[in-house]
């Protein structure tokens, strides 16, 4: 492996880890106002669509400053593009994230499924919360290590990609194709 080559491994193992540490912050967010509404009784996929809706900005503007950097050698972004590719790339993923909520929830029935395991912990005093309030946890929890991945590729190779600048790309073609410059 070339020097260029490892030097581009740790950029991307570095900008991974950025991403998981604003992911972090978003997931609090996100994740806080979910528990926080369920334990006032609101519906799953209510609660994780406000969560989603509050922390979505705290993203976008977290990404654009520590993760994905704008290369002063390629095409400068346009803000608002870059925001709407990233709403839509985190809209993407929060229809996955609830199409797998559902799952979990009805399709595998995750309430029912702890439901024993919930009865024995109330049963010797370590549980205080229902099944049904600790499987929508444990299903979000579970999403977490899904959607993240689409997530970042999404905004990597998408949302914040940028294009090669106009004059740099014709410089790199001409110079792998001298016979062109000539026609």
């Amino acid at each position: 492996m070339s020097t260029k080559e490892k030097t581009e491994v740790k950029k991307n193992i570095f900008q991974v880890i950025k991403f998981l540490l604003v992911g972090v912050s978003n997931t609090l967010i996100s994740e806080g106002i979910y528990a926080l509404l369920c334990l006032v009784g609101a519906h799953y996929l209510v609660a994780s669509f406000v969560g989603f809706t509050v922390s979505i900005i705290t993203a976008y503007l977290l990404s654009n400053k520590f993760v994905f950097k704008e290369d002063s050698t390629k095409e400068k972004r346009v803000w608002w593009k870059v925001f709407l590719k990233t709403y839509l790339a985190y809209v993407v993923g929060f229809f996955l994230n609830l199409g797998l909520l559902t799952l979990w929830m009805e399709g595998f029935g995750l309430e029912y499924r702890i439901d024993p395991v919930m009865n024995f912990l109330k049963s010797v005093g370590l549980a205080g919360l229902s099944a049904h309030v600790v499987a929508e946890l444990l299903a979000e929890a579970v999403n977490l290590f899904l959607v993240t991945p689409v997530n970042f590729l999404l905004n990597k190779y998408w949302a914040y990609r940028q294009k090669p600048k106009e004059n740099a790309e014709k410089t790199l073609n001409s110079e792998e194709n001298p016979e062109s410059e000539s026609e």
